[in-house]
């Protein structure tokens, strides 16, 4: 990727497609032309192909090749193969809204999102916590803590969790990197944010009404579950990703190895989204509201955003070294990926500066993983990547998915700016400080 010299201007498409996510939804009228994935689709395409053309005229096709086939299928892939597995377990049910109860279901969905994904996890549990809440008065406060904990900041243990950490994973790191190195930050972040909403949680309890509580308490039913295979087809996932790469299958690291080997684990997430999708009754996926639209719209946006992107990654890599005049320190790293992950979107953002954490020698292995950051830099990454795109509804893809549904269930959620002003500003940005004091 050295040898092609990238100029400034090639970075216009990277950047007007991400803004293209950032503000087109927010203007009136041109937000609902935004809503459909064809439209989306439209806009990929228009931004993404010109590029993929300047880079197969000036020598870059096999960079811009290597990133759609080897770095975009197989990032779609794992998503939606966690897309269709979770959603076709079903949780039925309404438990009594206490803050217990309610702090509970935010700590299982933070345990699972590393290993079952932030989507995933969140749309496990996102129709349980609504149906257990319903009779509650006071009720935002609880759809914005499981936006952070659930589909957020539960997912930095492993490259399932968030996307950022994916793209991550497949430029070199093991598996269980983020496991073993980034348990304490998880942990004490994880922690923080339970606490905060269950001490939250007690104070809007105690200004419930009387009859609102009684109707909770008169509501109570049990837990149900169906579409249970699916637990096995989430395990084939988590085991396909671990196992099926080159480290226990070297034919895969063979850079002459044909494409078909190179993608064997996507051709076994592919067969394990046809098993979840024909062993799972009808049923089950219309009792979740199942459909395919989230998983579509990431496609279609991220189309855009690999094939734009890739230009931009080789010139950060190539000028890491004059931009690191002014962003050096790791906890500069662990900001600066932060803010752009809040605004625009975390996985793009998090290779943006594993280049130039790269290109600047702060490398974890020149033989074996060559274009990854060393620990230090890679925790910085990693932190900013999936723990701020919980300070704007953007800067995750659940966060929407949670808001629509929330919204579709009569709860009125804040607006862009008010999620922002009354609480990622005032509540995450806080805890997020402290653990970077702590880690970094």
């Amino acid at each position: 990727m050295e040898t092609l010299t990238i100029p400034g201007w090639m970075l216009v498409p990277f950047i007007v497609m991400l803004l293209c996510i950032a503000v087109l939804p927010l203007i009136p009228h041109v937000g609902e032309w935004w809503e459909h994935n064809k439209n989306k689709l439209i806009v990929s395409l228009l931004l993404g192909v010109p590029v993929a053309v300047w880079m197969i005229c000036n020598g870059g096709g096999h960079d811009i090749e290597h990133q759609m086939v080897y770095d975009y299928v197989p990032f779609i892939l794992l998503l939606t193969a966690l897309f269709v597995t979770t959603g076709g377990i079903c949780i039925k049910g309404d438990l009594r809204a206490t803050p217990m109860t309610n702090t509970a279901i935010m700590a299982i969905g933070w345990a699972l999102a590393s290993f079952m994904g932030t989507t995933g996890a969140a749309m496990l549990l996102i129709r349980l916590l609504l149906e257990t809440i319903k009779e509650r008065k006071y009720k935002v406060h609880t759809v914005l803590f499981f936006i952070a904990i659930v589909a957020n900041c539960g997912g930095l243990l492993s490259p399932l969790g968030d996307p950022p950490l994916f793209l991550l994973f497949q430029k070199g790191a093991s598996f269980t990197w983020w496991m073993q190195n980034m348990l304490g930050e998880w942990a004490v972040t994880g922690a923080l944010l339970l606490i905060a909403y269950y001490v939250m949680d007690r104070y809007y309890y105690a200004k419930e009404p009387k009859e609102n509580l009684a109707a909770d308490d008169a509501n109570e039913s049990k837990l149900q579950f169906s579409g249970l295979i699916n637990i096995f087809w989430l395990l084939c996932v988590i085991a396909s990703t671990m196992f099926i790469n080159g480290t226990y299958i070297p034919a895969m690291a063979d850079h002459h190895a044909p494409f078909y080997i190179k993608l064997l684990r996507e051709w076994v997430f592919i067969a394990i989204i046809a098993g979840s999708w024909l062993t799972t009754k009808k049923s089950v996926r219309t009792g979740n509201n199942y459909s395919w639209t989230p998983i579509l719209e990431v496609a279609c946006v991220f189309v855009g955003i690999f094939a734009t992107m890739t230009p931009a990654l080789i010139f950060l890599k190539q000028n890491a070294e004059a931009i690191s005049g002014f962003i050096s320190a790791p906890w500069q790293y662990v900001y600066c990926t932060g803010v752009l992950s809040a605004f625009l979107d975390n996985a793009p953002t998090a290779m943006v500066f594993n280049s130039m954490a790269v290109g600047v020698g702060h490398i974890m292995d020149a033989v074996t993983a060559p274009e990854l950051a060393n620990d230090t830099y890679l925790k910085a990454i990693s932190m900013g990547a999936v723990f701020f795109g919980a300070l704007t509804y953007i800067g995750n893809g659940p966060n929407f998915m949670v808001k629509s549904i929330a919204e579709q269930n009569k709860i009125e959620m804040p607006s862009f700016f008010g999620y922002m002003i009354k609480f990622s500003l005032i509540i995450l940005l806080p805890i997020y400080i402290i653990t970077q004091l702590i880690f970094i």
